[in-house]
């Protein structure tokens, strides 16, 4: 690799950066095609990123055949913790009949180990390969490129094969079951380099996942963090989180993509342990960007009449659930609460710009409900009904087809 984008500095460590799938597809389609077109080996292959920058990588197993020829890129994802480094990005590129004279017809498949789309609302139409727009683009721009430089004549077009080792296997620690593509990895990148310990990529994700949702509940939506939150939606109010969004840590984020995508109505589910933040207006709930989960609950119990001793008591707790369990024997949970939601009320409308409802429901240990706006469970029940009429009619379909 030779190019520099810079220096990621993260907790006093400087970190790589690293090349996208995208940008390892693109490359090994351009020495396959140039292995192709002029018969020889390729070892190394010049990429040029969106942004302009310039790349050199190197090939693995390039293969060289009179009617096709296949190499790969090992993916480097830098030091970010990307479950696709180190496999291999597989192109073979062969001719095909049918090109119009004097130009390279390029088309582009995915192989085993790519995704096929089987959802709306994502950047591919349903049934296509999970290569998005930015890498497709990139892979035919090079390709072109290396056909025009061989001068391509009469119909000797090119069909460009992306494929993935392992992709299938690595694709179930992936999000893309979620997403709705199936039996393989997706072909990504818009910059064509992975940030160190990239928070993107989350954030692109979740993105995409209200983009789905968006097409089949356009103006209400079920958002929650994490596992805790997926576990009592689906146990306790009975609507699937598969049909909503698992928004992370990145509750700020996703509220300003969901206000940009119009959606009207939201269900915000969570543990108190996470959402008591909001309360601060922590919209990155992440232990490692911000904590406070005490100090807010502190000042609310002092606000509620608590004692110094009392609380003092719950600064020395080390989880929310412990701090809730002092706040039960004081019998002081409930007033401590109302005030935090109200609090977590006018945070939310605030960061929304008061452009869509926000509904919440906290709950602690045992799946107890300790706090909830005066909207929450009426959502909640039209939600499993309205998901529930969706999973239904999607069912009916997939019967028929």
């Amino acid at each position: 690799m030779t190019t520099d984008f810079g220096i990621v500095v993260k907790r006093g460590k400087a970190l790589r950066y690293g090349y996208t799938t995208g940008t390892c597809a693109t490359a090994a389609a351009a020495a396959a095609a140039e292995m192709l077109l002029s018969g020889k080996r390729v070892d190394k292959v010049r990429v040029t990123l969106p942004a302009g920058e310039e790349i050199e990588l190197e090939t693995v197993h390039p293969e060289v055949m009179p009617d096709f020829a296949r190499c790969g890129i090992c993916k480097d994802a830098g030091d970010d913790p990307d479950v696709t480094h180190g496999m291999e990005i597989v192109a073979e590129v062969r001719f095909k009949s049918g090109g119009a004279a004097g130009t390279a017809d390029v088309a582009i498949t995915g192989g085993p180990g790519v995704g096929v789309v089987t959802a709306r609302g994502l950047p591919c139409a349903v049934g296509e390969p999970a290569i998005n727009p930015v890498p497709k683009k990139m892979i035919l721009q090079h390709v072109e490129a290396v056909a025009a430089r061989h001068g391509i004549e009469g119909d000797r077009g090119l069909i460009v094969e992306i494929s993935a080792l392992n992709g299938e296997e690595i694709a179930k620690k992936t999000f893309n079951g979620r997403l709705g593509i199936q039996g393989g990895i997706s072909i990504l990148g818009t910059t064509g380099i992975v940030e160190p310990m990239s928070e993107q990529a989350l954030i692109d994700t979740i993105k995409v996942l209200i983009d789905k949702a968006s097409h089949q509940h356009p103006e209400v939506a079920l958002i929650s963090p994490g596992n805790y939150g997926r576990d009592y939606c689906r146990e306790v109010l009975k609507i699937d989180l598969e049909t909503g969004v698992k928004c992370s840590n990145y509750i700020g984020e996703t509220l300003d993509y969901l206000v940009y995508k119009g959606f009207k109505e939201i269900l915000l589910v969570g543990h108190v342990g996470k959402l008591v933040k909001l309360a601060a207006g922590i919209m990155q709930t992440h232990s490692s960007m911000a904590d406070g989960r005490m100090e807010i609950l502190g000042v609310h119990s002092a606000m509620a009449g608590a004692p110094p001793s009392l609380v003092r008591q719950i600064m020395a707790c080390g989880t929310t659930d412990e701090a809730v369990e002092v706040l039960d024997a004081a019998k002081l949970t409930e007033a401590v609460f109302d005030s935090v939601m109200e609090r977590i009320c006018f945070q939310l409308n605030y960061r929304t710009r008061g452009a869509m409802k926000v509904e919440v429901i906290l709950f602690s240990a045992q799946d107890v409900v300790i706090g909830e706006t005066d909207g929450a469970q009426a959502l909640a029940g039209r939600l499993r009904e309205d998901f529930g009429k969706t999973s239904r009619r999607l069912k009916e379909m997939g019967h028929m087809e």
